[in-house]
């Protein structure tokens, strides 16, 4: 049975990440591998691919069966359209320079491609990035103004407070106003009574004498 390319897991739990390894056909799931030829990040965007071009291209041509997965990788990397295009070359249809051409022009297609790809989502994570800050602004500055309305409300709660209070103490104070001015209207008074009682002693003295 012929070797198998296919992933390995490592990571963590949550965070998968792979090797692309070549595997004994024959051997279980977790069994002896023959060597890692790259890995396999899924969880960044775009996935990220590291593979040694030369060594995958190797062993699909001795024959080594990719998983579904593997053989996505590969066709992404273009190991898949290299080999389609030596076997041309080895039938006579195109020539080394052809194949080589044609390649390098598929590659610069696929790099273009993907540098699109990575500036949209550059373009796409800076607009959610607005979005984010504009929505945080509208929420803070709603919280600004309950507080301010809270702050006013507080403040005219303790005017009225205070003004009720006010209008409160105020009919005493007049009620007290009479009563000191009436005092001090009846000491001329009194004292006016008393005056002319002291010509009469006078008069009386005189008499005596």
């Amino acid at each position: 049975m012929p070797a198998k390319i296919r992933l390995q897991r490592k990571g963590k739990k949550g965070r998968p990440f792979f090797h692309i390894v070549i595997a004994d056909g024959r051997a279980p799931r977790d069994g002896r591998l023959v060597e890692k030829i790259g890995t396999y990040d899924p969880m960044t965007n775009p996935a990220t691919i590291e593979l040694n071009f030369e060594k995958a291209l190797y062993w699909i041509q001795v024959g080594a069966q990719p998983t579904d997965t593997a053989k996505a990788i590969l066709s992404f990397k273009g190991v898949l359209y290299k080999e389609h295009l030596l076997r041309g070359v080895k039938k006579g249809a195109l020539t080394e320079d052809k194949a080589e051409v044609l390649f390098k022009e598929w590659v610069a297609e696929k790099e273009a491609k993907v540098e699109a790809k990575a500036k949209g989502l550059d373009e796409a994570s800076r607009e959610e990035n607005k979005k984010r800050l504009a929505a945080e602004a509208e929420v803070n500055e709603a919280r600004k103004a309950e507080f301010a309305k809270q702050k006013a409300e507080a403040q005219a709660a303790l005017e009225a407070e205070l003004a009720a209070k006010a209008a409160a103490e105020a009919p005493a104070a007049v009620e007290e106003t009479p009563a000191e001015e009436a005092s001090e209207e009846a000491a001329p008074v009194a004292e006016a009574e008393k005056a002319p009682e002291a010509p009469v002693e006078e008069k009386k003295e005189e008499k005596a004498e």
